[in-house]
């Protein structure tokens, strides 16, 4: 498989686990009522802060949890201005830190340093990606070729589901000698389990009626000339129709049996008389002929010329999703119209079309998916996952991570006022109701000395422990269930965090004496150990020494 190389890439292909991991602190929570400070329970995140190392925090509650990711990244035009700022410690690319990336011709690197800051992040998104997940990516042509190929270098070959195009501007950049119109949106999957689900279709493509509901028509007969008796004889088969029993639209039913009412005999024969087959055997046809008339879902309807043809009942409610998008709702003004109706649209350009961010969800995710956009912008991920969750009750949960300042001013506040509703008399929208949590990126886990660092708090020192130990959410168990140090039991192993910051931890026969979990094994962290080697091999305990044996993820 053809790879892609740049400057720097060897220095950042296992960049994400150097990134440090750091704490999310809360701010403030927010519902319909307005702020308040304990948090909302809700699971949804408005988080202010570095990217890489927000994705990196998240690890602990949501590795393998994310269906949908969107990120709309800076597409590198040569006029944007980004910042690559990430601490990779390497004299290589150290001089590109902190550096404003410019056009081409002031910085010939400037795709390099892309790649670079692109690399560790899609990395960390792979590792949060559930395994049905998708992750869908706004670009243009600048990087585009570029990103397909690292996208296929970490996610697979053949996880890659599309390159949509998005006709995201109908008149075009006329001031080039091309007037482009269309960006793109790159798809692939976490594995081959994922799952691009339809769009809802348009009731006016279902004609009939019956007490089922809505339905269109299909001939049941195959129409690939690839397919005949001649390689599918167990699909060629006589239907017989009964002609006597039309219902009001002139439908007839159907068996696989001749009697003197069905005398009508049918075969899968094309337009010139050649032998064809039917698209399904006869255990699948009899499975839809019921005895209900009105409700079974094969029939059989004369033809203009005069004779017969089997139809089936077609009640799929979605459209298969095509590769091209070119309609109005998701063209780039109709996101910068939405930010004006919500009174934001002088302090942010180019957001994205709340009706397009609401496709990829829906194409994507279940009602109870939790969505990431880890470059957020102005919020339009949180506001398409509101409107969904109020459209059709679902209980969807968005994370939005943003860098810049605005991400409480804009990204945030826009949040709270489609949860509350906006605009005024005529032209008040009513808000989708539903809460979230604002957090700042907080101080790392570990000190320049790779020391604990114990201001952020035992508790998530705790947390990160388990983590790093069963690479599962913590959940604190209940007091009185053994000491004060015991995490939770996994697997039949129970784990221990021996700690105290105001003195050493030693772990002795006094020790063992206050752990009241049985299990087949124990994994306990102290700052010392004095219990002998033979002793721990015959208990099964291990022990790991404070901070040397913490993993580092």
């Amino acid at each position: 498989m053809p790879t892609l190389h740049w400057i720097g890439k060897d220095k950042v292909v296992n960049h994400h686990r150097d990134v440090p991991f750091r704490v999310l602190e809360h701010q403030y929570g927010f519902d319909a009522k307005g702020d308040k400070k304990e948090t909302t329970q809700s699971g949804n995140k408005v988080i202010h802060g570095d990217n890489l190392e927000a994705l990196k925090a998240l690890l602990p509650e949501y590795e393998g949890k994310v269906d949908c990711i969107y990120i709309d990244p800076p597409y590198n035009t040569g006029n944007e201005g980004w910042v690559y700022n990430d601490n990779v410690n390497h004299p290589k690319i150290k001089k590109w830190l902190g550096e404003v990336v410019g056009k081409e011709g002031d910085d010939l690197t400037r795709h390099d340093k892309w790649l670079c800051m692109m690399y560790p992040r899609l990395r960390l998104l792979h590792q949060l990606l559930s395994p049905t997940g998708l992750i869908f990516i706004s670009l243009d042509d600048n990087e585009i070729h570029s990103l397909k190929f690292m996208l296929t270098e970490i996610f697979g070959e053949k996880n890659f589901q599309s390159e949509i195009i998005i006709q995201s501007n109908k008149r075009g950049q006329t001031y080039k000698q091309l007037a482009k119109t269309h960006e793109y949106l790159l798809v692939f999957s976490k594995t081959q389990h994922s799952i691009i689900k339809g769009l809802p279709g348009d009731t006016s493509d279902f004609p009939y009626e019956d007490s089922i509901g809505r339905y269109s028509i299909r001939e049941l007969r195959n129409r690939n000339p690839k397919f005949g008796r001649f390689n599918r004889p167990n699909l060629f088969y006589p239907i017989y129709i009964n002609p006597s029993k039309p219902d009001e639209h002139g439908f007839c039913p159907t068996s696989l049996i001749k009697t003197e009412e069905f005398n009508i005999e049918v075969l899968p024969l094309n337009s010139s008389d050649e032998e064809s087959c039917w698209r399904w055997g006869t255990q699948k046809f009899n499975d839809n002929v019921l005895n209900d008339e009105d409700m079974s879902f094969v029939f059989g309807k004369p033809k203009q010329n005069g004779s017969w043809g089997i139809y089936e009942k077609y009640r799929k409610g979605t459209v298969t999703v095509k590769t091209i998008w070119d309609d109005t709702n998701v063209i780039s003004e109709q996101g910068t119209k939405m930010l004006t109706s919500l009174g934001l649209g002088k302090q942010f350009q180019f957001p994205k079309p709340v009706e397009l961010i609401e496709r990829v969800i829906q194409i994507s995710t279940n009602k109870n998916s939790i969505i990431l956009d880890s470059f957020a912008g102005s919020g339009t991920t949180a506001h398409a996952v509101l409107n969904l969750n109020k459209q059709d009750g679902g209980n969807r949960k968005f994370i939005l991570v943003e860098m810049e300042d605005y991400a409480n001013g804009i990204t945030a506040e826009r949040v709270k006022r489609v949860i509350k509703g906006y605009g005024k008399d005529a032209k008040k929208t009513e808000g989708t109701g539903g809460s979230f949590d604002f957090y700042e990126l907080g101080l790392p886990l570990f000190d320049t000395n790779e020391n604990l660092n114990e201001a952020v708090g035992i508790e998530k020192i705790r947390e990160y422990i388990w983590y790093s130990e069963t690479r599962t959410p913590f959940i604190a168990p209940k007091p009185g269930n053994d000491n004060e140090h015991f995490l939770g039991s996994k697997d039949e192993t129970a784990y221990y965090f021996v700690y105290d910051k105001n003195a050493l931890t030693t772990l002795d026969y006094d020790a063992l004496s206050s752990i009241k979990t049985k299990a087949g094994q124990y994994v306990i962290y102290a700052d010392n150990c004095l219990l002998p080697k033979e002793f721990m091999a015959k208990n099964n305990i291990i022990f790991k020494k404070i901070p040397r044996d913490i993993t580092r993820f």
